[in-house]
């Protein structure tokens, strides 16, 4: 079975002055995807990056063909994923740990029209995919 691996680098690493012209470097250099770490000072102790520059990327984006992953380290999740949809993201993943439940939390993405996914840090048990596996789409 021959597997493909995808490249998504994080806009976190890059000058925001030159965002733009960051991802078509980025998109040129051969990925089709942008990544977006998106974290809440709370779920984890650092503080990144909204909907509104996702939004604001969006047209450079679609003018080079990528597609837009969204990683939320935030708590609670559902109340933020609807503005990512909204903004632009054509995935959406995050911790099961910062969902009440996950299964709606899954749900909510896929029902605002981004693929759906959970993201395990390396002490996360993977029982968290028992009843959801046929819900995550990457």
């Amino acid at each position: 079975m021959d597997k493909t691996y995808r490249i998504a680098p994080s806009i976190l690493s890059a000058n925001f002055a030159k965002l733009g012209k960051e991802i078509e470097d980025v998109i040129k250099s051969g990925t089709d995807i942008v990544h977006f770490d998106v974290m809440d000072n709370h779920y984890v102790p650092n503080l990144t990056i909204g909907p509104l520059v996702c939004d604001a990327i969006r047209g450079v984006s679609q003018e080079v063909g990528a597609l837009i992953d969204v990683h939320l380290m935030v708590k609670p999740v559902d109340r933020i994923i609807p503005d990512f949809a909204k903004a632009g993201a054509n995935f959406i993943t995050f911790h099961p740990e910062a969902s009440e439940h996950i299964d709606r939390s899954l749900a909510l993405v896929r029902d605002n029209g981004c693929k759906s996914g959970l993201v395990f840090n390396p002490a996360t048990p993977l029982h968290y995919l028992d009843y959801v596996i046929d819900k995550v789409d990457i």
